[in-house]
């Protein structure tokens, strides 16, 4: 686990220097690393993801602890010392890829993993939205700026709460996580980030790709009511939905962010259901 001079002192023996284009920020602090490890509770014979091994810091940890790592690295060079260093490891398998393309790294998917990942923030929404279509992990420990995370696990009515945090809030429950300064990184950050620990539900639900599109489409326009965004489609089972969620108690003229979950799963259930009749 590389300290502070020590990933200094190895990114100039590589000849690098950290890319903000890619978002590159190093984390070193070794208690940082160990709270990853105990928050996704990886045990020897576990497989896990890894998102932006970096210089393998994490990486190392993950194959000390016994786990198989199917790690996604968009960065050549550091795609390149990772290989060298770890060409002996057979439980260590690598993409050099765009996470985007390829968000759980090479993994076949076959049987249970976690995912420990550090995201860069310009990709963290759709990669979350690319993992929740499944297969989904058993637990993902994901090293977020803070806003991100606050934004993931937004409740209904708050003014962060988007498509994704319902995506999320019907698939996982978050757990105690951990608080991570910004001198825990090289360079170090503009903000504060934060350990993200999720746990995925014991009956997880995942919404069509439809019903993901159209909810994302209501939260472009959020300042609007939902009866009269969805009346706009012009569609005559989103008159249905509305009617039913008028019955149930759930006024029509309540925004997007007001909606409970439920409402939204009844959404995704009855487009289910009507391509089925079809």
């Amino acid at each position: 686990m590389l300290t502070l001079s020590q990933t200094r002192e190895r990114l100039q023996t590589l000849g690098l220097h950290p890319s903000k284009k890619l978002g590159q920020n190093f984390l070193v602090d070794p208690n940082i690393v160990r709270k990853s490890l105990e928050l996704a509770e990886v045990a020897a014979g576990d497989t896990v993801v890894e998102v932006g091994p970096g210089l393998g810091t994490l990486t190392g940890a993950l194959l000390e602890r016994g786990a198989e790592v199917y790690a996604v690295e968009l960065d050549h060079r550091l795609a390149a010392a990772l290989r060298e260093s770890r060409a002996t490891e057979p439980r260590f398998h690598l993409a050099e890829a765009d996470a985007m393309d390829k968000p759980r790294a090479d993994f076949p998917g076959d049987r249970p993993f976690k995912i420990v990942a550090n995201l860069p923030y310009a990709i963290s929404t759709p990669w979350m939205e690319k993992i929740l279509a499944g297969p989904l992990p058993e637990k993902m420990v994901l090293m977020l700026q803070k806003e991100a995370a606050d934004r993931f696990t937004a409740e209904p009515s708050g003014k962060n709460i988007g498509a994704v945090s319902l995506f999320l809030a019907a698939a996982y429950r978050r757990r105690p996580g951990h608080a991570v300064a910004r001198t825990c990184f090289y360079p170090a950050p503009d903000i504060d980030s934060v350990l993200l620990h999720l746990e995925r539900r014991e009956q997880p639900y995942s919404f069509a790709a439809e019903t993901r599109g159209l909810m994302r489409k209501f939260f472009t326009q959020r300042r609007k009511q939902i009866g009269s965004l969805a009346r706009q489609e012009k569609r005559p089972e989103l008159d249905v939905w509305l009617a039913a969620l008028e019955a149930a108690g759930t006024a029509s003229n309540l925004r997007p962010e007001a909606l409970p979950l439920e409402a939204w799963i009844s959404l995704d259930e009855l487009l289910r259901s009507g391509r089925h009749m079809d």
